[in-house]
């Protein structure tokens, strides 16, 4: 399986990162790299990695100005891309078509090969446009799954927060992390006394 990971300007980019630690980990995925100038900062000020660390984790990182690479192709057979997280900007040029830089030319790829997109906008509060960019997206093909907070799980620290939101992304490409906690009915959930 070959997966293209972008990380835009969005706050969250431990979910790009720690997306990118679970697939390293899976030895039938190939992960293919794209980092914005924004999530290069991000990544500096939200983590404690370093880029070279988040760029070591995938099989292949491209220059965001590339727009020469293979995955700005369709001729280039992958099996999806996510945008970890995913910027309104980002955003609003795939939602546009507004393909000036290689994660949106990628992303634009995916929806005209009618391949998986799975978008991870992270911004709060919205307002209308981000409202309608999401809906124009969604109607072209892509996946919006922006990272929400599943309490049932009694999350106990951040990572929890973070993992399960990965989780669930990695579902929609019939990936499992083997430790995520799932729903199991309420005879399943821990009760407070």
């Amino acid at each position: 399986m070959r997966i293209i990971v972008g990380i835009a300007g969005a706050s969250g980019a431990i979910y790009g990162i720690r997306l990118l630690e679970y697939l390293k980990a899976m030895p039938d995925v190939q992960t293919h790299l794209v980092l914005t100038k924004t999530a290069k900062i991000n990544i500096r000020v939200e983590t404690d990695w370093s880029v070279k660390g988040v760029e070591a984790l995938a099989d292949v990182v491209y220059n965001n100005k590339d727009l020469g690479a293979p995955i700005a192709s369709g001729s280039f057979r992958t099996d999806g891309m996510i945008v970890a997280a995913c910027a309104m900007k980002t955003l609003s040029g795939i939602a546009n078509s507004y393909a000036d830089d290689l994660l949106v030319r990628a992303a634009d790829v995916m929806l005209k090969e009618r391949r998986k997109l799975v978008l991870m906008p992270r911004e709060t509060p919205i307002h209308g446009g981000h409202c309608e960019l999401m809906r124009k997206v969604f109607d072209l093909g892509a996946i919006v799954a922006p990272p929400m907070p599943a309490m049932y799980i009694r999350p106990q620290s951040v990572d929890d927060l973070v993992d399960h939101s990965v989780g669930r992304v990695l579902d929609l490409f019939d990936l499992h992390t083997p430790d995520m906690q799932r729903w199991q009915g309420l005879a399943g959930a821990a009760a407070r006394p």
